[in-house]
């Protein structure tokens, strides 16, 4: 995801846009525009070719650029709108869209001189790195867009001003249509927010299913953690945290399993295990089968061989569970991938595994911790923009604390500290333990709960499933 502020733009006015003739043949404006508004033909040629690219495999990146809103009028050249047009006209009716089937297409409409040329076309695919910024640029070529709209209502208005054309009503009301028009661009702000008088039906109805026993939030699986958390619930994120090797990774694997089971549409992003590992893990849990029966030749018996057999069309085969191995590290790729679910039917649960292995486009100026805390902002702000929840999972130090950013914990709901007392202790009289230590906790107390940790199952259950 980019962190450009998505702004949907008012269409600019033509004046407000270069002639073509205020063009050279290189794409470089003209020296008769001496001061022109705000603008970026990189982005804009960047944009068109993450369009021409997004095919195959890489097709879902088309979609995401569509969702951004971006439209022909955002573009700033107009031989770049001309371009955007036929793209969309190729997509709409399912051709390909590629530089040569654009060009076929420009010609039909006696638009590919107007557009550059078929050359310019390979100018705009070589602009951009792969197909999968084309929603950042995107991004760039809206708010563009919008500062130009921005600068239209207020010379409309200086004008207006100077004329001193009607009295002063029609000023204001010229000032406030025009505000307007700008502000009703921003997504969420079209409307007045709800009153408390709006508010407070939906609150009862609430109030009543919790009184009434109605689990709202998704089940993490482990009761007394959901009876305290008041379980998942959509907008908010959880950190689950813990120093290497005592199971963050499997209570929050155990989480995405046991709400996938309810119809719960979950995607598990893991960024240190493979997809055979996860799935191990899975099986193990499910089965009730030894992690080294799994991991060995021949450690399966026939009885075993059974309950995996059995596990396809009783659980794998209608779970609706998403494994994510991302190629990189990159916070725009899982983004990327969780939209790509909420087009597929949803996404109810989105698990990172884990927050510090996350990358980011940092500044030369920015540090590790800086790092972590956007990572941590963009998931916060992801679990909202997608309306689903949110587990995070963060490594601790030696000293028991999140490695490199406190910020983890502020952007959290929910903070669990997963501690093992036979870590220290092998003799330990609580071994076979695990607390879960809640930090935090907006819906309720700070407490600690305790289960079983069957890792050798690789999974956590309720003390009294043991």
């Amino acid at each position: 995801m980019s962190t450009t502020q998505r702004l949907p733009a008012p269409r600019p006015a033509a004046a407000a846009r270069p002639d073509d003739s205020d063009w050279d043949e290189n794409g470089s404006a003209g020296a008769g525009l001496l001061r022109r508004p705000p603008h970026s033909l990189e982005a804009e040629q960047a944009l068109l070719g993450a369009l021409m690219t997004s095919t195959g495999h890489a097709g879902r990146y088309f979609a995401e650029v569509l969702e951004t809103g971006i439209t022909d009028t955002d573009y700033y050249r107009p031989a770049h709108a001309t371009i955007h047009r036929a793209v969309l006209a190729l997509h709409k009716a399912g051709e390909p869209v590629e530089p040569l089937a654009v060009a076929e297409e420009l010609t039909r409409r006696g638009e590919l001189a107007k557009a550059g040329g078929a050359a310019y076309l390979h100018v705009c695919i070589q602009a951009v790195p792969t197909a999968a910024n084309g929603s950042y640029y995107a991004e760039i070529v809206r708010a563009k867009a919008y500062r130009r709209a921005a600068i239209e209502a207020a010379e409309q208005i200086i004008q207006y001003a100077y004329s001193e054309e009607g009295d002063e009503e029609d000023v204001r009301s010229l000032v406030e249509q025009k505000l307007t028009d700008i502000i009703t661009g921003v997504p969420g702000i079209n409307e007045a927010p709800p009153t408390v008088g709006d508010l407070y039906l939906d609150f009862v109805a609430e109030l009543e299913e919790i009184q009434n026993g109605r689990q709202l939030g998704l089940p993490y699986g482990i009761a007394d953690l959901d009876t305290v958390t008041a379980g998942m619930k959509p907008g908010n994120v959880t950190v689950i945290a813990a120093q290497s090797g005592v199971g963050k990774s499997t209570l929050a694997l155990n989480a995405a399993v046991h709400a996938a089971k309810t119809g719960a549409k979950v995607m598990f992003s893991s960024l240190e295990m493979s997809s055979t590992e996860l799935m191990q893990k899975i099986v193990a849990a499910e089965g009730q089968l030894a992690m080294h029966h799994l991991t060995r030749e021949g450690g399966l018996t026939a009885e075993g061989w059974a309950e995996v057999n059995r596990l396809g069309p009783a659980l794998f085969q209608t779970l609706p569970l998403r494994v994510y191995r991302p190629d990189g590290a990159a916070l725009r790729d899982i983004e990327s991938a969780a939209r790509s679910c909420v087009r597929a039917g949803g996404l109810d649960v989105l698990v990172v595994d884990y927050v510090q292995l996350v990358e980011i486009e940092q500044t030369r100026n920015s540090n590790r911790e800086q790092a972590v805390a956007a990572v941590s902002r963009g998931l916060k702000n992801l679990s909202v923009q997608l309306d689903c929840h949110v587990i995070a999972l963060s490594q601790l130090n030696d000293d028991g604390m999140m490695r490199e950013s406190r910020a983890i914990k502020n952007d959290a709901s929910v903070v669990i500290k997963v501690e093992r007392p036979d870590m220290e202790e092998p003799e330990s009289a609580r071994a076979g333990e695990v607390d879960l230590v809640i930090e935090k906790n907006r819906f309720g107390p700070r407490a600690t709960v305790t289960a079983a940790a069957q890792l050798h199952y690789s999974r956590f259950v309720d003390m009294n499933r043991t």
